[in-house]
């Protein structure tokens, strides 16, 4: 993740195919083309069927055609026409009036036919160019959002996360999606920025215990004349470095660990939170601390390992960071669809500053102290980390009086139901006899 967000294009990216804007073009215009096409051969049709021709420009056709006058062919005058007499047929160049007027009808009516095919095929040539040209406009126009989120992708890299679309417009999906990739660099801004420094960090804690081991042998192996004391007692630094390392190796698989999916187990927080009150007991009767219990059923589903390290950092955290002769109460309940865990303590006053910045990783409000405790500032980071796997969350709350009182909050899970014991079955005559 450290990398450059930015590459090169591949030679498969720059042999890249049609864009999206000439295949909207192309899309519109042929889906146009193609009703345009159905619309004129319907219209085709529907006017071959129902057109009729004037019978007065069938007369002026074959007046035209054979020399006569308009007039002579005025219903009642010609034999034949519509409305006139019915006298024998009258035959011109041995064709009869009727089938004259029958081609002449036929005729004209072709020829509109023909008139109406080409005009209409014309003026959908011609709305289909102004179709390509509309859609290629009006797609450029709808895509042009995306333009400027591909331009401020290209534009980022691993240490510039800091611009951001801002998209005006309507709110419609382009709009959405701007916002939503303005959405997805505030996250990945966030999660550069808590990488970097939780390498910085992780680097310096586990620096500090190897310089020591370094130096410690460094000194050993300079002083041909050490003795076995000297020896022991580089024994002893080396060995507390090499635990140190050790429990920050620890904390950190740890965390890697609550942020993967814990498995789904049937828990109760009460006897988990029991064990590892007596794992801290010993320590708080030393510093003389009074304790107080309220563990009241608290079932929840998840991984036992996980929940006892969130249970643990919680109680050690109450132990260490409190005064002698103080106190420290731990209650579990469940409260509606929520189990409930909560550890207050006693102990130094926690400025709102501070209490705010604990679930930081490696955060610490006293480094001497925790560095002479052999803390990393990971223990409430692992608990909220573990709460936030299971679906839950936490809270720390920092009293005038000092003292903290941290309370996590994990969804509830009622127990599986409990099989129901087969019932007994009689045995057969024989197996009494035996059983007898």
């Amino acid at each position: 993740m450290n990398g450059s967000l930015d590459h090169a294009p591949s030679a498969s990216q720059r042999r890249r195919g049609l864009t999206i804007r000439l295949k909207l073009t192309l899309w519109c215009g042929i889906l146009f083309l193609i009703a345009g096409a159905l619309v004129v051969v319907l219209n085709y049709f529907l006017v071959k069927d129902s057109m009729t021709v004037a019978p007065g420009k069938a007369r002026a056709v074959i007046a035209e055609r054979y020399g006569l006058r308009p007039s002579d062919l005025e219903p009642g005058v010609l034999p034949g026409m519509p409305g006139g007499p019915k006298p024998p047929e009258i035959i011109i160049n041995g064709v009869s009036m009727t089938r004259m007027l029958e081609e002449a009808l036929r005729e004209l009516r072709d020829e509109a036919l023909h008139q109406l095919w080409t005009n209409s095929l014309i003026a959908l040539a011609v709305m289909t160019v102004l179709m390509f040209a509309s859609a290629w406009w009006i797609a450029g126009r709808m895509l042009r959002p995306v333009h400027a989120i591909t331009s401020t992708a290209r534009r980022l890299s691993g240490s510039n996360l800091s611009e951001r679309i801002s998209l005006k417009g309507p709110r419609d999906e382009l709009k959405e999606l701007a916002d939503t990739f303005d959405d997805m660099l505030g996250r990945l801004d966030t999660a550069f920025t808590a990488q970097k420094e939780f390498v910085a960090n992780a680097s310096h804690e586990l620096r500090t215990p190897l310089t020591i081991i370094r130096t410690e042998i460094d000194v050993a192996l300079s002083d041909p004349d050490v003795s076995r004391e000297e020896l022991e007692e580089m024994g002893v630094a080396v060995t507390e470095a090499v635990d140190r390392s050790e429990n920050l190796i620890n904390g950190l698989l740890t965390l890697a660990q609550a942020e993967s999916a814990p498995a789904q187990t049937y828990l109760d927080l009460a006897q988990i939170t029991a064990k590892e009150v007596d794992l801290v007991t010993g320590e708080a009767d030393a510093l003389g601390l009074r304790l107080e219990l309220d563990l009241q059923p608290a079932p929840v589903k998840g991984e036992r390992s996980l929940l006892q390290r969130m249970a643990g950092n919680l109680l050690e955290n109450a132990v260490h960071h409190n005064t002698p002769g103080g106190w420290f109460t731990v209650m579990t309940r469940v409260v509606g669809d929520w189990a409930y865990l909560e550890v207050a303590n006693s102990g130094p006053v926690v400025s709102p500053e501070d209490a705010g910045r604990l679930f930081e990783r490696f955060y610490r409000t006293d480094r001497s102290r925790s560095r002479k405790t052999g803390g990393f500032g990971l223990g409430l980071a692992i608990v909220k980390s573990v709460a936030a796997a299971h679906g839950g969350w936490v809270e720390i709350d920092a009293p005038p009086a000092g003292g903290l009182r941290a309370r996590v909050s994990l969804p509830l899970a009622p127990p599986p139901p409990v099989p129901p014991a087969p019932s007994a079955q009689p045995l057969p005559p024989e197996d009494q006899r035996t059983a007898s």
